[in-house]
C-alpha cells in the first residue's frame, strides 16, 4: 500500500513568518479539528502509523497555505526522506504567489535537485488561478525535469478567497499546454467531480487522488461523488490514488472504510497501491507497472 500524500510532520516544519489569519483558519478547525491534528503530528507518529497499518511508501508534501518559508519546507522535506529513502519520498513546494515566474522555475530546480520527486501547489489559498502565468515556469520546469506536480483542488475551508481559482477547466488547460507534465489533483476536485473525471478521462497524464476524505462518502450515492464512484473499476482504474493526507486522516479509518467499500479487490489493489506505484516511481516503488493498459474504451 502507498499513501500518495502525507503532510511534513509538525516537529520537522519551520516555524511561520506570519500568524494565519483567522478567516483561513476558523473554519479548518470547525470542520477538520486540524489545529488538534497538526500539533501531535511528529515524525514519530507518522512512522507508527505507516508500521502499524502495512504502508509500504508515503509521499510527504511540504504543502504550504502561507506563511512558511518554501525553501525551508523544501529543505526539511528533503532531508526526512534522505533519512527513510524505502519509506519515504517528497514533495517540495514553492513560494505562493511567487514574486516572479522565474522564481518558481528555480525553486522546482532546486527540488530536483534536492532529490524531490514533485511539487505540491495549492493555488486558491493566495487568491491565483492554478492557470495563472506566474506558475507557467514552474509548469514548465516540473515537465522538463519529469517531476510531478500536485495540485489543491475543489473546496478548500479558507473564507480569505474564491474557491473557484481551482476549477476544473482550469486544470484541463494546464494538462493541454504541457502534454507530458504528470499532474494530480488533490482531494478529488469535489464538487466538480463530474468534470474533474472528465479531465482525467480526457489526459491519461492526471490523476485523481482522495486525500483528506472520508471513503465511505465517496462509495455512497447522494453525496456528489457519484460519478468518480462509477469509474472506478473502470474507466479511471489506472488513475485514481489513495492518500489520506495525515494527520487530517488517520490510516486506520482510511483503510477500513476502503475495505468496507464493497470495490472488488482488483479495483482495491489500484487504488491503494498499484496506480501510486505506477505514477511515483520513488526509491522504494521499484517494479512498477504501467497503468496504460488499464484506461478502459467509452
Amino acid at each position: 500500500m502507498v499513501d500518495a500524500r502525507v503532510r511534513l510532520p509538525i516537529d520537522r516544519r519551520p516555524r511561520q513568518l506570519a500568524e494565519a489569519k483567522a478567516m483561513q483558519r476558523q473554519q479548518y478547525d470547525e470542520v477538520l479539528n486540524i489545529g488538534e491534528k497538526v500539533r501531535t503530528a511528529t515524525v514519530s507518529a507518522l512512522l507508527t502509523s505507516l508500521h502499524t497499518h502495512a504502508i509500504e511508501h508515503a509521499v510527504v508534501h511540504a504543502e504550504s497555505e502561507g506563511g512558511e518559508d518554501a525553501d525551508a519546507l523544501n529543505e526539511a522535506t528533503a532531508e526526512l526522506v534522505a533519512e527513510h529513502p524505502r519509506l519515504l519520498s517528497g514533495f517540495g513546494t514553492v513560494t505562493m504567489p511567487p514574486p516572479t515566474g522565474g522564481s518558481a522555475g528555480r525553486q522546482v530546480q532546486a527540488c530536483a535537485d534536492a532529490g524531490l520527486i514533485g511539487v505540491n501547489i495549492q493555488p486558491a489559498f493566495a487568491g491565483m488561478d492554478i492557470t495563472d502565468r506566474r506558475l507557467y515556469a514552474a509548469y514548465a520546469r516540473a515537465e522538463e525535469l519529469g517531476l510531478i506536480v500536485a495540485l489543491h483542488t475543489g473546496i478548500n475551508y479558507s473564507r480569505v478567497y474564491p474557491m473557484s481559482h481551482e476549477r476544473p477547466e482550469l486544470l484541463d488547460q494546464v494538462a493541454c499546454d504541457f502534454p507530458d507534465l504528470r499532474l494530480v489533483a488533490c482531494h478529488g476536485g469535489w464538487p466538480w467531480v463530474a468534470e474533474y473525471c472528465a479531465v482525467a478521462r480526457r489526459h491519461p497524464t492526471v490523476y485523481l487522488e482522495l486525500g483528506g476524505l472520508s471513503p465511505k462518502y465517496v462509495v455512497r450515492p447522494g453525496t456528489g461523488w457519484d460519478v468518480l464512484a462509477g469509474y472506478l473499476n473502470n474507466l479511471l482504474l489506472g488513475q485514481v490514488l489513495f492518500a489520506t493526507d495525515w494527520p487530517v486522516f488517520d490510516h486506520e479509518r482510511a483503510l477500513r472504510e476502503w475495505r468496507e467499500s464493497g470495490l472488488p479487490p482488483r479495483t482495491l489493489d489500484r487504488l491503494l497501491g498499484g496506480n501510486a506505484r505506477s505514477l511515483f516511481g520513488a526509491p522504494g516503488l521499484r517494479g512498477s507497472t504501467s497503468c496504460s493498459d488499464e484506461r478502459q474504451t467509452a
